[in-house]
């Protein structure tokens, strides 16, 4: 199945996000689809609004409305009133320049949206969110309705028993992020296999951060498969699972799609042998971050107002290792575990609590200032 899905959300720029380089994101577009592949996803948000003008110019007025699928998503996060829902809807059939959306999401179903701080209804539910795009799936606006999901599998299960509507779910998924303490890919993906919807997954290398690693892991890798890049190992983690609509890869040049349509091309099922060597990698790259996995291990059984300690920091630490390091999905699950286990809302900061390890380690300065560091960089 071709399921490589192109994410508009890193496109080649000339002086900044809103520039962009169109000579090249047309010969991106045009080698994707000669390559057999349809996918395009896009958002209200991406490029500060110019994603879905984009996606418009370079796909939508170039190809055929049979050669392609797109798909967007309604920016629940702008926290905007029920009476503009309607309105950015259309305005988003307008960027695109078609008369129905493929693929049609609700953004960043999460804790703090979905059942708010106090648990008792976020914006998705006060403004009827879903009953809005109920009605543009039934007028076929859209053909297909899912959300993209950044919290727990415990809300990701009850959400979609609640929302049967739902068809699809978006959610990250890399070698990192599958037993992460946090973001447990591999658990929601099984949660929304067991719902039996399908599964689009984004971040398959981590927003870049898994396309290098350090060079005792590289090794590693090198040593099964010499001539693959190293990206390649997380895509293709991705690409082996099944029940999958599309893996999204946010690629900002030539070089890296050509990269990635030859893997996706090429991918074959990962082989006992690569499983345990990327294992290997990734024990190693959890080794050099700021905290290591090693060291994190030590405070099992610690919380910090509900929240697990190494949940804590092994989110800090990874975000560190990051290209951007603000700019990460762990952060988003932080905030939603103090929203779900404590009712907290970390933007507004947390109040101090001690944390003591059994040998009597006071490591509250250590947590405390990993939650700072995230608190200053959630979204």
């Amino acid at each position: 199945m071709k399921n490589l899905g192109f994410g508009m959300m890193r496109l080649p720029v000339n002086s900044g996000p809103e520039d962009i380089n169109f000579d090249e994101l047309n010969q991106m577009v045009d080698e994707f689809i000669d390559n057999g592949y349809t996918y395009f996803d896009t958002s209200y948000v991406y490029h500060n609004g110019k994603s879905e003008e984009a996606t418009r110019k370079a796909v939508v007025e170039r190809y055929p409305r049979d050669q392609f699928t797109v798909a967007t998503k309604f920016p629940t996060f702008n926290l905007v009133p029920e009476d503009e829902i309607e309105g950015i809807f259309q305005e988003q059939l307008d960027n695109l320049g078609v008369d129905y959306i493929d693929y049609y999401l609700i953004h960043n179903i999460q804790t703090v949206y979905y059942d708010d701080v106090d648990g008792n209804g976020g914006i998705v539910k006060k403004t009827h969110l879903f009953d809005h795009a109920k009605k543009w799936l039934e007028d076929g606006k859209i053909k297909h309705l899912g959300i993209s999901f950044h919290s727990s599998p415990e809300l990701l299960d009850r959400v979609l028993e609640e929302h049967p509507e739902i068809e699809f779910v978006q959610i990250p998924l890399n070698p990192i992020d599958w037993d992460s303490d946090f973001i447990r890919a591999g658990e929601a993906y099984e949660i929304i296999k067991k719902h039996g919807r399908k599964v689009i997954i984004m971040e398959p290398i981590k927003g870049g951060g898994l396309a290098s690693m350090p060079e005792e892991a590289e090794a590693v890798l090198k040593e099964v498969n010499p001539e693959d890049s190293i990206a390649s190992w997380s895509l293709r983690f991705a690409l082996d699972l099944d029940d999958v609509i599309a893996v999204l890869s946010g690629m900002s040049n030539l070089e890296q799609m050509r990269d990635n349509l030859k893997i996706a091309n090429e991918a074959k099922n990962l082989t006992d042998e690569e499983y345990t060597a990327l294992e290997r990698a990734i024990n190693i790259y959890r080794e050099n971050t700021p905290i290591p996995q090693s060291e994190i291990e030590k405070f099992r059984g610690l919380t910090y107002h509900n929240v697990p300690v190494p949940a804590i920091l092994q989110a800090y630490s990874i975000c560190q290792v990051q290209p951007d390091p603000g700019f990460s999905d762990d952060n988003n699950y932080v905030r939603n575990a103090f929203a779900e286990l404590a009712n907290l809302d970390l933007t507004k900061g947390i109040p101090r609590e001690t944390v003591v390890t059994e040998d009597g380690e006071d490591i509250t300065d250590t947590v405390e200032n990993a939650v700072t560091w995230l608190q200053e960089n959630t979204f």
